[in-house]
């Protein structure tokens, strides 16, 4: 009688079983990945075909291989805490003063320089709690990921739980509201009103063609105005970012390493579509001046 095969035996057949499988392709891997981080500097040649049989190609492919074969999760651990408590200075820094004293100091708007001055400090303060609440987000889920990435024992692991615990913290207070005025001024019962009355004047005025050109004046001359004052603003968001903020959160991302880039601000793009805005009245309005004229 044969005696019974244990179930840690391999099979007759000569198999692997699935574990020892698994461990030979992780062991495999890791290995490429560790030779490539040691090659990669001193032998261009060898790390080529390592990326190779590791199926990358491209700068884009390289640049993916070198973040995972990251040995640590922390590539400056030493200068990690300090770096990340400047970038929380800088965040309530930029949060406090982003948009404070924006002056508008143009003469030729005369007595509409308060008026202007407004929204030009409305949309520097958009941009600049929009961007504040990104870096926030962006943060979290670094530290997070990286945190996760530590092995039990790793002494980097609690550097890591101790900043994500402080973004996690102080992240409500960075996610207010990024206007500057309160939001039941742009509720639907305010602003359907305002648009109400709008529409009912025009109607009342609109039947004299003289009446009718002015009206589309002052209107282009506000368009104008809101693209004016948002490429304004734009400017004053990206001019106080990069005073507060910009150097302390590229180095934290340089000291975290093989974590991209750190997140833009929308700066140029509000300054692109104002720009258009600008650009487009020009060219429009005269046109829609003289049909006003013309259709009179």
């Amino acid at each position: 009688m044969s005696a019974t095969a244990s179930p840690n035996d391999e099979s007759s057949s000569g198999e692997v079983p699935p574990a020892a499988s698994g461990a030979v392709v992780f062991d495999e891997l890791d290995e490429k990945l560790a030779a490539f981080h040691a090659f990669r500097k001193s032998d261009s040649e060898t790390a080529d075909d390592l990326l190779e049989s590791l199926g990358a190609s491209g700068e884009v492919d390289r640049d993916i291989m070198l973040e995972l074969a990251a040995p640590r999760p922390l590539g400056h651990p030493d200068r990690f805490l300090r770096s990340h408590t400047l970038v929380v200075r800088a965040l309530e820094v930029l949060d406090r003063n982003g948009a404070r004293g924006v002056r508008v100091d143009s003469r030729w708007l005369g007595p509409l320089r308060p008026v202007a001055g407004f929204f030009v400090q409305q949309v520097t303060h958009f941009i600049v709690r929009q961007y504040v609440s990104t870096v926030v987000d962006h943060l979290q889920r670094l530290y997070a990921r990286r945190e996760a990435n530590c092995l039990p024992d790793d002494d980097q692991r609690l550097l890591l739980t101790r900043a994500r615990r402080h973004i996690d913290r102080i992240a409500p207070g960075f996610k207010r509201n990024p206007l500057g005025v309160p939001t039941f001024l742009l509720g639907g019962a305010v602003l359907s009103t305002v648009i109400s009355v709008i529409q009912q004047a025009l109607l009342a005025t609109l039947s004299n063609p003289i009446v009718r050109v002015v009206v589309v004046v002052v209107g282009f001359a506000l368009i104008a105005g809101v693209g004016w004052a948002v490429l304004r603003g734009a400017a004053a968001a990206r001019r106080r970012i990069n005073l507060t903020i910009d150097e302390p959160l590229t180095a934290l991302y340089q000291v975290v390493g093989r974590c991209g880039d750190p997140p833009r601000d929308h700066a140029q793009i509000f300054a692109l579509i104002a720009t258009a805005i600008i650009l487009v009245v020009g060219f429009i309005a005269p046109i829609g001046i003289g049909l006003s004229w013309l259709l009179g």
